[in-house]
């Protein structure tokens, strides 16, 4: 999946905690309305409780579940925290499936039976079915919540080949790079200055005269000296 901008990751950043908030405060209602359901001594207040509970089964329970794995998935594949890098992403995803299937699949059922036998005048079979589901499944929002602030156990096996490949492709870039730039300075050479004197010419033999040069020298001599004798 491509990676979300920065607008759109904060957008479902705040979606994902909004609902999920909410799927914990609904969690919330469902137990203590089972707990006042089985505890009450008035058919008519429980009664009450458990057609609440059916409508907070039917009506919010399945799309907060749906919207919080939704705005989780997109969070976790859309970002770089990916789904199967790390520990704590990877163990929120399956728990989160796992709660958001039983809650819709095995709850609703469970409450709307409850509803059903109180409407009807009937006493319901077993309480404790449902108050059991919903303090474990606090109980399990609330380790959701503190793994995604604390993010623990580190990288996951995939992680852990992600990164050493990553490593690897920023190290071969900057070998490639310096490698690049040495060959551009291998190239240059500094301009010698004109002013300065080269040491090869300091160090070369004299040159002798010309013969010519030599034959005129000795001729101005001789003349010089028979101009004296005269």
């Amino acid at each position: 999946m491509r990676q979300l901008s920065r607008p759109a990751r904060r957008g479902f950043l705040i979606a994902h905690l909004v609902v999920s908030v909410g799927w914990l405060g609904l969690t919330l209602c469902l137990l203590a309305l089972a707990v006042t359901g089985a505890t009450t001594g008035s058919p008519a207040a429980a009664e009450a409780a458990y057609r609440s509970m059916k409508v907070f089964g039917d009506w919010l329970l399945p799309p907060l579940a749906l919207l919080t794995l939704v705005t989780g998935l997109v969070c976790s594949l859309g970002t770089p925290w990916g789904l199967a890098r790390h520990r704590w992403v990877y163990a929120k995803f399956w728990l989160t499936l796992a709660a958001a299937t039983a809650s819709v699949l095995a709850l609703r059922p469970t409450i709307d039976g409850a509803a059903s036998a109180a409407a009807g005048g009937r006493e319901v079979p077993e309480p404790v079915d449902l108050i059991v589901p919903p303090s474990v499944a606090l109980a399990l929002y609330v380790f959701l919540t503190a793994i995604s602030v604390l993010k623990p156990w580190g990288l996951t096996r995939r992680g852990r080949r992600e990164r050493e490949r990553a490593r690897a492709s920023r190290t071969a870039k900057s070998t490639r790079g310096a490698g690049r730039a040495s060959v551009r300075l291998g190239g240059w050479r500094p301009r010698r200055p004109t002013s300065a004197r080269s040491p090869c010419a300091a160090s070369a033999p004299k040159t002798s005269r010309p013969a010519s040069t030599s034959r005129t020298t000795a001729a101005g001599a001789a003349r010089s000296t028979s101009g004296g004798c005269c």
